[in-house]
């Protein structure tokens, strides 16, 4: 089977390259790259508008399959995720049971590949149903097919098991990704200050965030390990990452669309569809979100994609559930609030969201168009502007802050190993 995209502008970070482009697909992988092919193909896209990138790369959502399809299932999930544009996904384990065994891990794998959308790399437990006490079998679960490892929801409180954990997970070319929450100082229903005041709601400290991040790159940077911190929103823990760095900590990090297209402020407007964990901070704490992608201090843009249902978000601001669905605004909402107010790039935005998602996962046919490459390919609309509705989205679930908001960007096409799963 082979396929001809014609006339695209490609996008790749590891070349730089920016320009009208021919992509040849054979076998699933991509066979040429050339100003023009003139090569015949069982199937042509004219790609004329249109930017083609490497297939985008979510180190981190939630499925919520096994346990609580209610939410989610692993086939809604993925077919949410192909239509924003991902070609591979990293769910969380924070399901029930928990993938801290191979037995539950293989059903994920399996299921997924049943669904066969998206290539589907699933984050095993670090600790046993993630409650902290007993470490898993890092290596069992990595030959199993666990991508890394993560108690993500769940902090791993006891300081000298998270080092363990990270020793362990460093042994086997892995890593520990840490979802940073110190629990004596995070309760609280949104971002600690004049809007939880004014709503009445206990706030969550910025220090919950911080204090936790602070220990573990102490840790990374003591016994020269590398950590990933999950999901950062907060300027200090921007600030720290990037004095670790230049001090040649092995320490890398993530953050969400919502981080850097909202502050706290959107609560106001969006209610219980604009809360989540870490919640959406000040000014300050955006603004510093958008220059650590822009100097390389953040790493990956993630969605966090947290389904839940609307009965389940009607609690009310305090009870509520932690969480928003991701996949299907993240391209747009880089463009709108990143790529066309200037703060990046779109070469910058594959770098974030294709090329160092690959690099930090191992992936090494992936993150690029390349020769000899996966033919896993995101192809976007960038100039289209519209107005994000709930009866567009897929997902089983629908809470969103981006509902009614004017994007702009769209995916036309999403081809994973060649195959196009998702047509717009």
């Amino acid at each position: 089977m082979t396929t001809l995209l014609k006339n695209g502008i490609v996008i790749d970070y590891a070349s730089r390259l920016n320009e009208k482009m021919d992509v040849l697909i054979k076998d699933g992988k991509i066979m040429k790259l050339e100003k023009q092919i003139n090569e015949s193909a069982d199937q042509v896209i004219d790609c004329t508008g249109l930017s083609i990138m490497p297939g985008m790369i979510d180190m981190h959502c939630h499925l919520r399959e096994p346990g609580f399809e209610h939410k989610e299932t692993i086939e809604t999930g993925s077919k949410s995720a192909v239509k924003g544009g991902f070609t591979t996904i990293c769910p969380m384990p924070n399901t029930k049971p928990t993938p801290d065994s191979t037995i539950v891990l293989s059903k994920i794998i399996e299921e997924a590949k049943r669904v066969n959308l998206c290539n589907v790399l699933p984050f095993a437990s670090v600790t046993k149903g993630e409650k902290g006490e007993e470490l898993v079998d890092f290596s069992e679960l990595k030959k199993a097919g666990a991508i890394a490892f993560s108690d993500d929801g769940m902090p791993v409180e006891n300081a000298n098991m998270i080092r363990k954990a990270m020793i362990e997970t460093n042994k086997i070319g892995s890593f520990v990704s840490e979802h940073c929450e110190e629990k004596s100082v995070s309760a609280g229903a949104i971002n600690a200050g004049k809007i939880a005041e004014k709503l009445g709601v206990e706030g969550v400290l910025p220090e919950a965030e911080e204090i936790m991040a602070a220990r573990d790159i102490v840790i990374a940077e003591t016994n020269n390990l590398h950590t990933h911190i999950c999901h950062i929103s907060t300027s200090t823990s921007v600030n720290m990452i990037r004095d670790a760095k230049k001090r040649g900590v092995k320490v890398t990090c993530e953050t969400c669309p919502h981080y850097y297209s909202f502050t706290v402020e959107e609560v106001l407007k969006s209610g219980v569809n604009a809360k989540m964990n870490p919640p959406l901070r000040e000014k300050k704490d955006q603004d510093a979100i958008i220059a650590g992608l822009k100097d390389g201090t953040i790493d990956a843009i993630i969605t966090d994609h947290a389904p839940h249902t609307e009965e389940e978000k009607a609690k009310g601001l305090a009870t509520a559930p932690n969480g928003i669905i991701g996949f299907e605004t993240a391209l747009a909402a880089t463009i709108t609030n990143l790529v066309d107010k200037k703060h990046i790039s779109y070469i910058d935005m594959v770098r974030l969201m294709s090329y160092n998602p690959a690099n930090l996962l191992g992936l090494t046919n992936k993150g690029q168009i390349k020769e000899g490459y996966d033919a896993d390919i995101t192809v976007f609309e960038p100039d289209i502007e519209y107005i994000y509705e709930k009866e567009s989205i897929v997902s089983k679930s629908k809470n969103t802050p981006f509902i009614g908001k004017k994007l702009k960007g769209q995916v036309a096409y999403t081809i994973v190993g060649g195959r196009i799963v998702y047509e717009r």
